[in-house]
């Protein structure tokens, strides 16, 4: 699949056409693991959403973004780069929330994308207090989050991530908290986030760690090496997703 191209929904079925906007790639020395990053996100969304059209947009290529219009819902993906960057290409993405939270539109984050949505729309983003998350951590959906159909109490996802949100937007609500990230989901109109990475498999998450062992203490590492065995929640969290962009929970 290239940049551009559409993964078709089922034959029949009414498609949601979702456009991938690709803020990262994965490192090449990685890419044999589990593919780049839309790779891991088309293979999350293939079986628990098939109705998802898929059409990718590599922001951090130089892609434009597209019209508001063009698609009926738009999925952010996470990125090394600070949502709070001054880059030209987050400076307009963070431009085209602001729009797509005006007019309505189903957006969902993940990690640079959950930290982005909340900062364009007036929230705080900092390095977190507790250094870096990784590994499988845990969270506890709230009272805002419980009326969504099918959602645990709980559900443990895969993290990689150094910034966190720290004050929601005007309007913004927690969805899910957890100890190391009491923002670990946000909701804000039409527009979710999630800290966590759903779209990540053990394999990938241990070998990102890896390569950034001069960057993140050891002893984080083994820690977060220890978690990676513990079960986690991530086609449960791929439907709440679907269900999102496909205008059930807006």
């Amino acid at each position: 699949m290239i940049d551009g191209d559409a993964v078709a929904a089922p034959e029949g079925a009414t498609a949601v056409r979702v456009a991938l906007l690709e803020c990262d790639h994965t490192d090449p020395d990685l890419r044999g693991i589990d593919g780049d990053y839309a790779d891991m996100f088309t293979a999350l969304l293939a079986a628990c959403a098939p109705t998802l059209e898929l059409t990718r947009f590599a922001l951090i290529g130089g892609d434009p973004l597209p019209p508001l219009d063009a698609f009926d819902a738009y999925l952010v993906t996470g990125s090394r780069l600070d949502a709070v960057a001054g880059d030209d290409w987050i400076q307009e993405l963070a431009a085209f929330l602001r729009r797509a939270h005006q007019e309505r539109t189903p957006t969902v984050g993940i990690c640079f994308g959950h930290q982005l949505i909340a900062h364009a729309l007036g929230g705080r983003v900092e390095r977190a207090t507790a250094g870096w998350g990784v590994g499988v951590r845990d969270a506890w959906v709230t009272p805002n989050g419980a009326h969504t159909s099918g959602l645990p109490d709980r559900f443990r996802l895969l993290h990689s991530h150094q910034d966190q949100v720290l004050e929601l937007p005007p309007g913004g609500e927690v969805v899910a908290s957890s100890t190391h990230a009491p923002i670990a989901a946000l909701r804000v109109g039409s527009l979710l986030g999630f800290q966590g990475h759903p779209e990540f498999t053990p394999r990938y998450a241990e070998a990102l760690m890896a390569s950034r062992s001069d960057r993140i203490d050891a002893e984080v590492i083994a820690e977060g090496r220890r978690t990676l065995a513990t079960p986690t929640d991530h086609e449960t969290i791929a439907r709440w997703i679907a269900d999102h962009l496909a205008g059930g929970t807006a």
